[in-house]
């Protein structure tokens, strides 16, 4: 039976699945094992073993599980779960986070800040009447963290850096959480150490396996570690070593069959050959190509946040550099007048670890930024520096343009930018698709994605220089009656600007004309249009739009004057029947007879000669070494005749009756299949029969 403390906050921090399961997890072990400073490690070990085999070591001296979670997935927000849990369900008050750098230091504390824009515990009203206190290494020293009596209620939450907890300082001295402090009468470490119920977790947990971090780790004596990573293995020079004692493993590939992530996609040109381009020729290449793809994802996303109704996610390329001389050069190439016009001129920025004081500043500043539409980057070149923590949903573009393996270069790279804009899939592929750019790499990176022990699961994007990308632009088109009523919001994306007349000049006139408008539009039981004019149904209209006018704007009935609506509710009514062409119903039915029968006859054939197609562009699923068209929005069925295949095409079109013409269709197709010289596989002759069959009917 799932513990009720977890259906509560699944549903209240409206947690994925992957994260659900995690949850239930640490419910079931809580059930099995009693934590305490006093704990068996042995026996605490053996209990879950029993009912999770795949953890054969907790790896530490406190008992220590990791959850394996793919990059994207919600690591933040199940931590945010886990602690939310053990307080109600368990009444543990006390939790120590551990960051591996100062990048995932900053976004923990940010994010467990209450009114931020991705607070984690959003909806548990619990920590809304008594907000955990947050414990930094930065205010840790004013005793904040320290309980005066024991009854003290509320969670205290403490986040640090490792370096805060492991690093030795000059002199050999131990580090300033390890020193006497003179609130408490020893050191905080000491006192952490010493708490009865600390919790400890550790973000990004492959980073804390080194010697130094490890014994620190073990010196805080916590009664419980939950670990979580995407990468639950050390790499050694042979190969990689995986933790053993991982609980939970929600793989990428598992990620992306549940459409948790973008679809990562390793792009190159039509029958590209690297080896006729010099190193310089061929990073020009891949630049020109991820700009030209960046300007189409541009398009793409504008478009599909207009059709629905959501927000515009602006995208930005990211580009990886050998070295800061080498992004110098990059910066300087994308911002001159010979590279699209210097249309990237004051929206490229570079990030190093040579960068200090103002400079340093602003670049951290414009890259927090980035997801913001009105904040200029579209274009960031790195050099070594965004790994782990750096979450954005906006990245679409990937250009690695330095020396490293198949494998290193894409896990290293796709990570930062896995994460869906919108939080789900869509439909359409460029918005839910990352483009890594790999001309001089693809055939590699295919064959690394198709290693049997391959985490990746990559499709393939190949471009043809001369037609695909060329460049687009989205256009918002009105219709003439919403120009009439409301005018053009955006005048230079019209197509009828320069015919448009506005109706109303008033605001609030305008405004009236909008629910008059909005009204009629829902009245779809009128007969015809020129029934607006019927005066008891414009009386009716425009009692409704005083209601829901004054619902509105909070007035109070009787403010609105009642003669100006029913002068717009007349003039909306006119405006509509002038400018709109009624649709007739229309129900064709059979004067005589059970129907329409067709006879049987010869195909003629003699303009069937199917060729094999040129494919623009193609994608490639490598875990099933399937291809399919990009534009290509139907799905592959494999059919053991030729005949089914056509005869389950033609099923899709109300043009025929299958149940009353199976016989016939079959003929026919077989008759197909039979003139048809050509090797069928690839090849698709429906659409030709479809039109000789209705044309002979």
């Amino acid at each position: 039976m799932v513990d009720k403390f977890v259906n509560s906050i699944a549903g209240r921090l409206s947690l994925r699945e992957p994260q659900r399961q995690s949850l239930e997890i640490l419910s079931r072990i809580n059930e099995i094992g009693q934590f305490s400073k006093f704990s068996d490690l042995d026996s605490i070990l053996a209990a879950i073993q029993s009912e999770y085999p795949n953890v054969t070591d907790f790896e530490r001296d406190f008992p220590s599980l990791c959850f394996a979670i793919a990059t994207g997935v919600g690591k933040t927000r199940l931590m945010g779960a886990f602690i939310a849990y053990l307080y109600l369900a368990k009444s543990y008050r006390h939790f120590f986070i551990l960051a591996p750098n100062l990048t995932i230091y900053n976004k923990l504390i940010t994010d467990f800040t209450p009114n931020t824009p991705k607070y984690v515990f959003k909806g548990i009203s619990e920590f809304s009447i008594e907000t955990p206190i947050l414990v930094t290494g930065d205010n840790y020293e004013s005793g904040v963290g320290i309980r005066n009596t024991f009854f003290e209620s509320g969670v205290h939450i403490n986040i640090f850096n490792i370096s805060k907890i492991n690093t030795e300082v000059r002199g050999g001295r131990s580090p300033k959480i390890k020193r006497l402090s003179e609130y408490i009468g020893e050191s905080y470490f000491e006192y952490l150490a010493g708490l009865p119920d600390l919790v400890l977790l550790m973000d990004e947990s492959h980073r804390y396996r080194a010697s130094a971090g490890f014994r620190a780790i073990n010196e805080l004596k916590p009664i419980l570690g939950l670990e979580l990573t995407a990468t639950p293995f050390i790499e050694t020079a042979r190969t990689p070593v995986y933790f053993k004692n991982v609980i939970y493993n929600y793989s990428l590939a598992k990620a992306l069959d549940d459409g948790f992530v973008k679809e990562p996609a390793v792009v190159t040109q039509k029958n590209f050959n690297p080896s006729q381009f010099d190193p310089t020729q061929l990073e020009r290449i891949k630049l020109e190509d991820g700009v030209r793809l960046h300007e189409n994802t541009k398009i793409e996303l504008k478009t599909y946040a207009l059709q629905s109704n959501q927000k515009i996610v602006k995208p930005f390329v990211l580009i990886i550099a050998r070295d800061t001389s080498h992004a110098d050069d990059l910066q300087k190439l994308i911002e001159s007048d010979t590279f699209f016009d210097s249309r990237y001129r004051g929206k490229t920025i570079q990030i190093h670890s040579g960068q200090q004081g103002e400079e340093k500043e602003e670049v951290v500043e414009r890259l927090l930024a980035v997801e913001k539409s009105e904040e200029l980057t579209e274009i960031v070149i790195h050099v070594n520096m965004l790994k782990e923590g750096w979450d954005v949903t906006n990245l679409y573009t990937i250009i690695p343009l330095r020396a490293a393996n198949a494998r290193t270069l894409v896990e290293q790279s796709i990570g930062r930018g896995l994460r869906l804009p919108y939080g789900r899939r869509t439909g359409v592929a460029a918005v839910d698709r990352l483009n890594i750019i790999a001309h001089d790499r693809f055939q590699e990176i295919v064959d690394e994605a198709n290693r049997s022990d391959s985490p990746l699961r990559l499709r393939t994007l190949i471009l043809d220089p001369g037609t695909d990308l060329e460049k687009a632009e989205t256009f918002v088109i009105q219709s003439n009656i919403d120009e009439m009523l409301n005018g053009i919001d955006n005048p230079s994306n019209s197509v009828n600007k320069h015919n448009a007349q506005t109706l109303f000049s008033n605001e609030e006139d305008k405004k009236i004309a909008e629910v008059v408008y909005s009204i009629i539009k829902k009245n779809e039981d009128l007969p015809s249009s020129k029934q607006l004019l019927n005066s008891e149904i414009q009386a009716r209209i425009a009692k409704e739009t005083e209601e829901i006018y004054n619902l509105r704007n909070e007035n109070l009935p009787g403010i609105l004057n009642s003669s100006n609506v029913k002068l717009i509710t007349q003039k909306v009514a006119e405006i509509l029947i002038d400018k709109t062409i009624d649709i007739p119903r229309i129900l064709i039915v059979p004067t005589s007879g059970n129907g329409i029968r067709f006879r049987k006859f010869v195909l003629d054939c003699s303009s069937v000669r199917l060729q094999p197609v040129e494919r623009d562009v193609l994608i490639h699923a490598l875990h099933s070494n399937q291809e399919e068209v990009v534009r290509f929005s139907g799905k592959k069925r494999n059919e053991r005749r030729l005949e089914d295949f056509l005869v389950r095409g033609l099923i899709d079109f109300e043009d025929i009756s299958y149940d009353d013409h199976a016989d016939l269709l079959y003929d026919l197709a077989g008759q197909m299949v039979m003139c048809t010289d050509i090797v069928f596989a690839g090849h698709n002759p429906l659409t030709l029969l479809r039109s000789n069959v209705l044309y002979r009917f």
